[in-house]
C-alpha cells in the first residue's frame, strides 16, 4: 500500500500492456498490487484480488487494445471486483481506447460503439477515466463520470526536436479530421501545415485526392492518432514525395499496428515513425518504427489525482518547454 497525501492509495495492472503498467508504477512510486486474471475451460474470464482495496483510491492500467473484446471483459470484470470489495474510489488508466473509431454513425443502422463501451465502463462502477488522444474528442460528452483526455503530441514533438533537424519542416495532417491535432504540432514546431485530402470508400481504406499545401523541398511529418493497417500512411508518405517532399516522417500516438503493417512501414518511403507506447507490440524486427514511452507522464497523473491537484499542468507543461526548446 501507498499513502499520497494522506490518502490510502492502491495500483494494479491487467495482461495488455504489462511493461507501460511497470513505468507507470516507477514514476508514481506505487507499487503494482497483486491480482491474477484467467480463464476457465470454456474463455470466460475472471480475476481474483490477492490484497484488501477496503477504503483505497484505487487505478488500474488497461489499455484496449486487441484483442479488444477480452482486455475490455478483464477491465470489467476486474471493476466490478474492486467495487464490490469496497474501494473508496476507482479509476482507470487508459491509454487506448478501444472502439474508439465507432464514434458515430455514418450510415442508416449503425452502432456507435465508443458510446456502448462507456456506458459499460460506468456501470462497472468505474468513477474516472484517463486516456490519451482520443480518436474522437466528442467521445468525451459519452461519459457521465470524469474523462481526462490528454495529448501525446508534445512529447512525440520533443523526442523528434531532440532527434532531428527542425528547419525547413512542414507538419502534414493526412486527412481533415486530423487537422487540429496536426496543427499543435505545427505551432510547437513553428511549421507550416499541409493536409493531405482523401476519401474513405470503406473501412480502412482511403485513396488520397490531392495535397493541400507547399511541400516541394521541405521535410514531411505526418501527425495521427493511431497507426492501423498502415496503407493509409505508406500511400501518404509516398504522395507527399511524389509532390516534391524530400524526406517524410511519420507520428502517432497508438501504434495499432494490425496485419503487415510493421512490413509495409519497413518497405515504404518514410524514413522513420515515432510511436508512443500505449499499445504494447514487438518492434524487434523493424528498424524504421521507434518507441517511446508515455509512462512518466501517466505516473504523474496518478500522484496529482491522488492528491486532488490538476494535471493538464503536465502536459501544459511539456508543451511549454518543447516550444521554449524549439526556440
Amino acid at each position: 500500500m501507498s499513502v499520497i497525501h494522506d490518502k490510502k492509495v492502491k495500483l494494479f495492472a491487467l495482461s495488455s500492456n504489462l511493461p507501460l503498467a511497470e513505468k507507470i508504477a516507477e514514476s508514481a512510486q506505487i507499487p503494482l498490487s497483486k491480482a491474477e486474471v484467467f480463464k476457465f475451460a470454456d474463455g470466460e474470464i475472471t480475476v481474483n484480488i490477492e490484497e484488501s482495496v477496503r477504503g483505497h483510491d484505487v487505478f488500474i492500467i488497461q489499455s484496449t487494445s486487441a484483442p479488444a473484446n477480452e482486455h475490455i471483459m478483464e477491465l470489467l470484470i476486474m471493476a466490478d471486483a474492486i467495487k464490490r470489495a469496497s474501494a473508496k474510489s476507482l479509476t482507470v488508466i487508459m491509454p487506448y481506447y478501444g472502439y474508439s473509431r465507432q464514434d458515430r454513425k455514418s450510415k442508416s443502422r449503425q452502432p456507435i460503439t465508443a458510446k456502448l463501451i462507456a456506458d459499460l465502463i460506468e456501470v462497472s462502477g468505474i468513477d474516472r477515466v484517463i486516456s490519451i488522444d482520443l480518436h474522437a474528442a466528442q467521445i468525451q460528452g459519452f461519459f457521465n463520470i470524469p474523462i481526462d483526455n490528454f495529448p501525446a503530441s508534445s512529447l512525440l514533438a520533443e523526442t523528434f526536436i531532440n532527434t532531428y533537424d527542425t528547419s525547413n519542416v512542414v507538419v502534414v495532417s493526412p486527412d481533415h479530421g486530423g487537422v487540429t491535432r496536426a496543427r499543435m504540432v505545427a505551432n510547437v514546431l513553428g511549421a507550416p501545415l499541409a493536409i493531405i485530402d482523401k476519401r474513405r470508400p470503406k473501412p480502412n481504406v482511403a485513396e488520397i485526392q490531392n495535397i493541400i499545401g507547399d511541400v516541394k523541398g521541405m521535410k514531411a511529418i505526418m501527425i495521427d492518432d493511431m497507426i492501423d493497417t498502415a496503407r493509409t500512411l505508406c500511400a501518404g508518405a509516398q504522395a507527399l514525395i511524389d509532390a516534391g517532399a524530400t524526406e517524410v516522417y511519420a507520428m502517432a500516438t497508438h501504434p495499432v499496428f494490425s496485419g503487415n503493417s510493421i512490413e509495409l512501414i519497413e518497405k515504404s518511403v518514410l524514413k522513420e515513425v515515432l510511436v508512443t507506447d500505449t499499445i504494447q507490440v514487438d518492434l524487434s524486427k523493424s528498424t524504421k518504427i521507434k518507441q517511446i514511452s508515455i509512462g512518466k507522464l501517466l505516473g504523474r497523473s496518478i500522484v496529482h489525482i491522488a492528491g486532488d491537484l490538476p494535471i493538464s499542468q503536465l502536459f501544459d507543461r511539456l508543451a511549454h518547454r518543447v516550444r521554449s526548446e524549439n526556440d
